[in-house]
């Protein structure tokens, strides 16, 4: 029995197969991260920044056969596949870089005599439920500030990401980090569920879907257990004025396609001041339309296959059904396989599907409006709330968008522009944790105060 597979998506081959994990080698899975925690913990700080430093040295020195395993398993272009393996090593050496400031104590004023002090404790055996988007930086950012504080790893990857799955367990077991802290599991729903039902386990991470989200967040909550959620995005990008417009295209397009526009944090939804509406969606179209569509192993590929012929026949579905409700296609909106042209939707109204879908893949809505409030006003009438956009040569203008709207990213004249050190995270269905930066090392951490009389 199995549901993990590589399925190239440019040619609808199966490459490989993975059997599930049976029920015995979850059970070992888990007495194995149970036992290994109470180890882990006590490793020294300095000899786990040693360890998760080489982690990241690995995925520099192994970066072409990453790169090329993940073009197989989910048609990433191969150019924007090796910036995810180099951003993956990034965001691992962070931790260790900044593993004595995650780890330290945080001293209290205190009114009496002594001290008063935050500890962080690691909390114990971790689910990580990865998503197949960014198959290396999503487990970076979950697993390496949670092996930084000194919890253990259990990691359920997409059904269709086994060979990456298997290939960063690979680079955590040859950087020297003890068998037991990061096992890579292939895991049934029904033996995740058992999983976060088991008491060893203290939290789980999801990345994924509003439904998994939700189905996940369910689970923990009946069982008591930390959750933590980055799910969907319906970003917007808000263009009211601006000296380059070409510039600001040229940001729009890119926000939109990258990872063949299978980002959660991608603009999706075009808000452009009345004075601007034109021009922007002439330009916008024009560059939409010349984004080379091919193999993505090809060097000058910026939209490769999405990342399945379900997903693609997916999305098919959400623009046929927006223009049948009233949306005009602008340009694109043909699938041939799993692959789907760059499309521009414009008149999508409160009253259609697709003003309240997320699209998964190459297509921007192009909303017209009149002012800076109408512009915040349809920006936060969505249900998701991750990141945003805003471009305007007003700064104070700036300072309130950023403020105004409803989500847990706002960036500013700047597109792309995430680093290992700033959080990633949203709002409303969106999720409610943070990855990145210092704050993704306290999601799983007990904050013990320590308070010692004078």
């Amino acid at each position: 029995m199995t549901g993990y597979a590589v399925v190239n998506p440019a040619t609808g081959e199966t490459l490989a197969t993975y059997p599930t994990h049976t029920d015995v080698e979850v059970q070992e899975a888990l007495a194995s991260a149970s036992a290994e925690f109470r180890i882990w913990r006590d490793v020294a700080v300095a000899e786990r920044a040693t360890i998760i430093r080489r982690i990241a040295e690995l995925h520099r020195e192994r970066r072409d056969e990453l790169a090329a395993i993940i073009v197989r398993e989910m048609g990433k272009p191969l150019a924007a596949a090796e910036g995810e393996v180099d951003f993956a090593a990034d965001i691992t050496e962070y931790y260790a870089d900044h593993i004595d400031r995650i780890t330290g104590d945080q001293s209290i004023d205190i009114e009496g005599e002594g001290t008063a002090v935050i500890r962080r404790s690691p909390l114990g055996v971790l689910l990580g439920i990865m998503p197949w988007n960014f198959p290396y930086y999503q487990v970076a950012r979950f697993a390496a500030p949670n092996l930084a504080v000194g919890n253990t790893i259990l990691l359920k990857h997409a059904p269709q990401c086994p060979e990456s799955a298997e290939a960063i367990a690979r680079i955590y077991r040859d950087a020297g980090l003890p068998e037991g802290a990061y096992i890579n599991v292939r895991l049934t729903n029904e033996q995740a569920a058992d999983v976060i039902a088991d008491p060893r386990v203290q939290g789980v991470s999801v990345t994924g879907s509003e439904r998994a989200g939700s189905a996940v967040a369910a689970l923990a909550g009946q069982h008591l257990k930390k959750v933590a959620l980055e799910l969907g995005g319906s970003d917007p990008f808000i263009l009211l004025s601006t000296n380059d417009l070409d510039a600001a295209v040229e940001g729009a397009v890119a926000a939109r396609l990258d990872n063949t526009g299978q980002s959660c944090n991608a603009a999706k939804r075009f808000i452009v001041h009345e004075d601007l509406y034109d021009a922007f969606l002439e330009k916008f179209t024009a560059a939409m339309t010349a984004a080379k569509t091919g193999d993505p192993f090809a060097d000058d590929t910026v939209l490769g296959p999405l990342s399945s012929l379900a997903a693609a026949e997916r999305l098919d579905g959400q623009v046929q059904r927006a223009i049948e409700q009233g949306a005009t296609l602008v340009t694109g909106g043909t699938r041939t396989g799993a692959f789907f042209e760059s499309t521009v939707l414009t008149d999508v109204t409160a009253e259609m599907d697709a003003f309240r879908e997320e699209f998964f893949g190459p297509v921007g809505v192009v909303y017209k409006v009149e002012n800076e409030d109408e512009a915040v006003a349809l920006a936060n009438d969505t249900p998701y709330g991750l990141g945003s956009y805003v471009y305007t040569t007003d700064a104070e203008q700036a300072v309130r968008l950023a403020d105004k709207i409803d989500a847990g990213m706002v960036f500013v004249n700047i597109v792309l522009a995430d680093e290992a050190g700033l959080p990633f995270g949203g709002v409303k269905r969106s999720g409610t944790s943070r990855e990145m930066g210092l704050l993704a090392a306290d999601e799983f951490v007990n904050k013990k105060l320590i308070r010692v009389a004078g």
